[in-house]
């Protein structure tokens, strides 16, 4: 193995006895905010990457799988539904890329970012030019520099989709109170009827499973309808888990074909093609193995202000 001469590795910690660790050849952005430290770095064999607090945010040699993932099933969801997605709001995705995906759909009148960290954004649209693809210069897109919280109070019940692209919710993170019960009903109130809301809802693997059982949970009390499901992303080190939640059913098995004419009439062609998701892998996507169902039923607790997600 030929390695650079000039490299360190940094490590991620998932639990005091498992990590992983990925070479670095250059940062280009390193910076304690008042809200996190963030470091943008050239890695060894992935690209670029954003870390956050010590975790991998996306690189771009996976990132398509994460971005992907979170955002095309809420539009699917909306436009299964007999609707058409023409108001998203994207909470977090400071890169840019969720905002990209969104971007994607012709129907999109208006998507609007809300990050909570302007030098992260920043640092993000001088550096991850890959990930954004000019996405935040699209005459639709606007971003402010908010708490998503606040932010969400204060809005107008306009929106087809939401979706949280947040960092983990760790206790003393940003993010802890926006996996919350009550910021998940201020979620459901700000939706048109027939709205969808997707997240980032925690590791699946055996070894972590507990956050994700409680975020399912937790959006469980909120939302008649929920659909868990994940990816496996080496970035990640383990299976990444989602969830999507409406007030109108979300069929768990969905027809590829439909699905892929409804990709095709929807999203414009003359900004790529995917590269992770279609008919087929959105039905895989939502065959959840029975020992992620039987942890989700076996669940009891609800993550609340009093009660957030918390580092062991």
């Amino acid at each position: 193995m030929n390695l650079p001469r000039n490299f360190f590795w940094a490590q991620e910690y998932f639990t005091p006895w498992s990590y992983t660790a990925f070479a670095i050849t250059r940062i280009l952005a390193y910076r304690k905010t008042p809200f996190q430290e963030m470091l943008i770095a050239e890695m060894g064999a992935y690209g670029k990457g954003l870390m956050l607090d010590g975790h991998w945010q996306s690189t771009t040699l996976d990132e398509f799988l994460y971005h992907e993932a979170l955002v095309h099933p809420a539009l699917l969801q909306v436009v299964q539904g007999g609707g058409i997605p023409r108001r998203v709001l994207v909470l977090g995705g400071a890169e840019g890329a969720t905002l990209r995906e969104v971007l994607r759909w012709r129907s999109v009148e208006q998507a609007v970012m809300v990050d909570i960290d302007g030098e992260v954004v920043e640092a993000c649209r001088e550096h991850l030019p890959e990930m954004h693809q000019g996405a935040f210069e699209d005459p639709r897109a606007q971003v402010v520099i908010a708490d998503a919280f606040d932010f969400l109070q204060q809005t107008e019940p306009v929106w087809d989709v939401i979706l949280s692209d947040l960092s983990d919710p760790v206790e003393a993170g940003p993010a802890a109170r926006l996996f919350t019960q009550e910021f998940f009903c201020q979620i459901r109130s700000k939706l048109q009827p027939g709205g969808a809301f997707a997240l980032q809802a925690g590791p699946t693997s055996p070894l972590e499973l507990e956050q994700h059982t409680r975020i399912v949970h937790t959006l469980k009390t909120v939302f008649a309808a929920v659909q868990p499901y994940a990816i496996y992303a080496t970035t990640y080190g383990g299976p990444l888990g989602f969830a999507l939640a409406a007030q109108a059913p979300i069929p768990s098995r969905p027809e590829p074909e439909q699905i892929d004419q409804l990709l095709a009439q929807h999203l414009d062609p003359s900004r790529g093609e995917l590269r992770f998701l279609d008919g087929t892998a959105l039905l895989g996507l939502y065959q959840v193995p029975v020992y992620v169902r039987r942890a989700i039923a076996a669940e009891t607790t609800v993550y609340t202000l009093d009660n957030p997600p918390q580092v062991d």
